[in-house]
């Protein structure tokens, strides 16, 4: 494997770069809320590249509510989904998105999860609620 590639993959920058260049803005500790912002590109969108796939709607929802799992336990904590239900209210197209994921409620092991997404427009298009398994952030050596 090229090296470039595997640190790539390893610092989380291939994933981010594939999903519209994903990125966290913000974090409200109070809130238990973060913002993450990313791009939708005519690739990720069927009928004649106007409408994204909803497999890459609930990728946006899963990782910002993943993101504040890791934020809501200082970077010691990811969490892998257990199950994830999402609602889609409005068409989301081309143009630059907001996502917002919420830690509910965190016990031990388990973690309760929501998330908004907001299309180009500004507009609600999309809700999830999420529970995942909390796992050790690896130590990188």
């Amino acid at each position: 494997m090229d090296d470039d590639l595997e640190a790539r993959i390893r610092s989380g920058k291939a994933l981010s770069e594939s999903m519209g260049d994903f990125h966290v803005v913000g974090w409200d500790q109070q809130a238990r809320t973060l913002t993450a912002g990313f791009t939708v590109r005519r690739e990720y969108c069927h009928t004649n590249g106007t409408i994204a796939q909803g497999g890459f709607v609930t990728a946006w929802l899963d990782a910002a509510m993943a993101q504040a799992v890791r934020h809501d336990t200082d970077q010691q904590s990811g969490m892998v989904s257990l199950e994830i239900k999402v609602s889609f209210l409005e068409r989301v197209g081309p143009g630059e998105g907001r996502v917002h994921g919420r830690v509910v409620r965190r016990g031990k092991r388990v973690v309760f999860m929501e998330g908004d997404l907001y299309n180009a427009q500004g507009r609600l298009a999309a809700q999830a609620t999420s529970t995942g398994m909390l796992v050790p952030t690896e130590v990188k050596g």
